[in-house]
């Protein structure tokens, strides 16, 4: 765990070592809070909650996940560092979970200074925090959810702007999966997939955070979901390295 956690302090340190996290986060916030507040209509629903932040948040995430991840492997491959790191004492396990908990605690930290939309609805009204704080975690699973996709199509090819594109595809299929007009279309040719494609969906899953409710069927599915796609990863950087 030691070798993970110096690889994630350093992917960390590098994103604040260059304006990408300033940029990330001010564009993060400014679209979060322009669709909470405007977008969303916050003031006239009369209603002190999140519901509105917490709407929007996937496909705000949906957009600047591959952002970040795209450069992950993708930079360490045109560069031909990747090649300086895997012969570092650490595996290629801990080498991909580093990475993906350095921009994990960095979407963390985008989240965290969200908090004075917490602070707003507390002022205005009587919400329940409850519910806030199932909802922040849910955006937080479904942002390491994100990151993992786009992890691993990052280690698959060398060009940034490649893996961006297949990251956002790829979340895009599993953001909305289980709205009406997939599962509608699929329902009419096989149920089956109907079926899977609302198993599958984050954007499904995360809906019962905002509820409040916090299965051990969702944490379940995060896990497994973060868990495969890191697993593709170390599998891609295998094959990559055997080339």
């Amino acid at each position: 765990m030691r070798n993970t956690f110096i690889v994630a302090h350093r992917e960390l340190g590098g994103y604040f070592a260059t304006p990408v996290a300033a940029v990330f986060i001010v564009i993060f916030l400014a679209l979060q809070g322009a669709l909470t507040f405007n977008l969303g209509n916050f003031f006239d629903r009369n209603q002190a909650d999140l519901a509105p932040f917490f709407n929007f948040i996937p496909w705000v995430f949906l957009l600047l996940v591959p952002a970040i991840t795209m450069r992950l492997w993708a930079e360490e491959r045109r560069l031909g560092t990747i090649e300086l790191l895997l012969t570092l004492p650490i595996t290629q396990g801990q080498a991909v979970v580093g990475k993906f908990l350095a921009a994990w605690a960095f979407c963390a930290i985008a989240l965290a200074l969200t908090f004075p939309f917490v602070l707003t609805v507390n002022y205005l009204g009587a919400p329940d925090n409850g519910v806030i704080a199932s909802g922040y975690l849910g955006a937080l699973l479904v942002a390491g959810a994100f990151l993992s996709v786009g992890s691993a199509l990052s280690a698959a090819t060398k060009n940034q702007v490649i893996a961006f594109v297949l990251a956002l595809a790829v979340c895009f299929v599993f953001a909305v999966a289980s709205y009406p007009v997939v599962t509608e279309f699929l329902s009419r040719n096989t149920p089956v997939l109907a079926e899977l494609a609302r198993r599958v969906s984050v954007a499904e899953r995360f809906a019962s955070f905002t509820r409040g409710v916090i299965a051990l069927r969702d944490l379940v599915y995060f896990a497994s979901f973060i868990g495969f796609w890191l697993f593709l990863n170390t599998v891609i950087i295998e094959h990559r390295k055997a080339d």
